[in-house]
């Protein structure tokens, strides 16, 4: 086989054990949901080599849905992390083979702090999946490694487990988009949930005229804003605006009479305008219905106040 046909293979063999999990669900999983959802502490999850990786994956998951959570390393914890557990922890322990020695280990120490605890494995018969309170099976009938022996649809398995629960906690918490944003502050959606129109309007030179200003001081102004359009005014309430386009359109269908013109001939009335206390979705959902890429910004008092832009919502 060429290499495209192994991906192909790969991928279908990694989906068919994908597909096999929903046999595996039980009341093991829904119970596993009502715990976390009723825990005082936080959700720990450890595992060893593979497992470890797909685990601090499945924390990150967590934690940025809704429940506080953290990766420990089983043997780190065997040798002086096990102070981080609290009895009021969740513990998901996480193992293929369900006979992982670390992982193991830390059993006894979790009996006799009286700590829930899950586990998550491809053995409801293993060692561990007997000394856990509830057990999630990851179980698959083959990987994709020819020689079954890397890691492939069990890993694969482990993580949609794992996205299984947090989904299924992010929708009963109902947590929404603006959650999410609280811890991502730094992304892009965090940017566009928690920040408002006035952290990013402009509002130095502000482009303006007056429905009485000729065209020459139209374009001037359009030109000195670099905002692609010009506001019009009657004392500091928004009339309309006249945008680069307008000009264009104008010279090309008004040649004869263009520097007669003056903004009220030109003005589109009623532009889109919004609050500055808007958060950035807002305007960006004003900016994709009407297909526009500047919004006119006012105060409290309906005053012209500053121009959003596309660019400026940093998407």
């Amino acid at each position: 086989m060429n290499s495209l046909q192994i991906a192909r293979q790969v991928i279908k063999i990694e989906a068919e054990q994908i597909s096999n999990l929903l046999d595996s669900l039980d009341d093991n999983f829904e119970q596993a949901v009502n715990v976390i959802l009723g825990c005082k502490g936080k959700l720990i999850i450890s595992g060893m080599g593979k497992s470890g990786i797909i685990g601090k994956k499945i924390c990150a998951t967590l934690a940025s849905t809704g429940t506080p959570s953290f990766y420990l390393h089983p043997a780190e914890a065997y040798h002086g992390d096990l102070g981080m557990i609290e009895p009021q922890d969740i513990v998901l322990l996480i193992s293929n083979s369900g006979e992982t020695d670390e992982v193991l280990k830390l059993i006894p120490f979790l009996k006799e702090q009286g700590n829930i605890t899950l586990a998550m494995s491809g053995n409801s018969h293993s060692t561990l999946a007997k000394n856990t309170h509830y057990h999630l099976s990851i179980a698959v009938t083959e990987e994709a490694c020819p020689l079954q022996l890397a890691p492939t649809c069990s890993t694969t398995a482990t993580l949609v487990m794992g996205d299984a629960l947090a989904v299924a906690l992010m929708q009963l918490r109902q947590f929404k988009d603006e959650h999410f944003a609280r811890f991502h502050p730094g992304g892009t959606l965090g940017r566009r949930l928690l920040m408002t129109v006035k952290d990013v309007m402009q509002t130095q030179n502000l482009p303006r005229c007056y429905k009485n200003t000729k065209v020459h001081d139209v374009v001037h102004a359009i030109t000195q804003g670099k905002c692609g359009l010009v506001v019009v005014l009657q004392h500091n309430d928004i009339l309309g605006v006249v945008t680069d386009g307008d000009i264009r359109r104008a010279m090309e269908t008004q040649e004869s009479t263009f520097f007669s013109l003056r903004a009220a001939d030109l003005m589109s009335a009623q532009p889109k305008i919004i609050q500055q206390t808007a958060r950035l979705t807002d305007v960006s959902e004003v900016m994709e219905q009407h297909k526009i890429n500047s919004v006119l910004v006012v105060d409290e008092q309906q005053a012209f106040v500053g121009v959003v832009q596309m660019y400026d919502l940093g998407i």
